[in-house]
């Protein structure tokens, strides 16, 4: 009997047909990974620096700032970066790799997308002054930035003032 049961094993195997979509070439499995792969949309590369400057933070309410920005905006809060204007022009979006995934107000993790609108007395050269939003409080989850340098890249440009509700669209 010992020698009858691997023989019988044996001969199973040699004669079963496997189901008829096994015998095809289509793998449903691997066509569904591979259709999710296609439809996603491409990471793109992370921008080149153009500049690596010393970050500084500011908040509402310290004196000496206010409400709007150089442009005549409000400041928005995560976004709005006060620049030296001989160095990076008004209006630029800059894309700040070090702030990437930084908790943002609304809760959301910051993309690293912040608006040169501002412009500051101690603003020259190489340093970029962060604003993170009402009151004291608001630096804390940057503080590690505070004086470091960062790295900046110039992504894009924009019209009119920033706006705290929708993404940056770099163009």
């Amino acid at each position: 009997m010992k020698r009858i049961l691997p023989c019988l094993a044996a001969l199973a195997l040699g004669t079963f047909t496997p189901p008829a979509f096994a015998q095809s070439a289509v793998d449903p499995i691997a066509d569904l990974i591979q259709d999710a792969l296609q439809d996603s949309a491409p990471v793109a590369p992370e921008p080149t620096p153009d500049w690596v400057l010393k970050a500084s933070l500011y908040h509402g309410g310290a004196p000496g700032v206010g409400g709007r920005d150089s442009l005549g905006c409000p400041t928005v809060a995560m976004r709005t970066a006060a620049i030296d204007r001989a160095m990076i022009p008004r209006r630029t979006i800059l894309f700040i790799k070090e702030t990437v995934g930084l908790p943002m107000p609304d809760g959301s993790v910051h993309d690293g997308y912040w608006y040169a609108s501002d412009i500051g007395g101690a603003i020259k050269g190489n340093r970029i002054d962060l604003f993170t939003g009402s009151g004291r409080g608001s630096m804390a989850p940057m503080m590690k930035l505070n004086m470091r340098a960062v790295t900046v890249s110039k992504v894009g440009t924009f019209e009119g003032c920033p706006k705290a509700d929708r993404k940056i669209a770099a163009r």
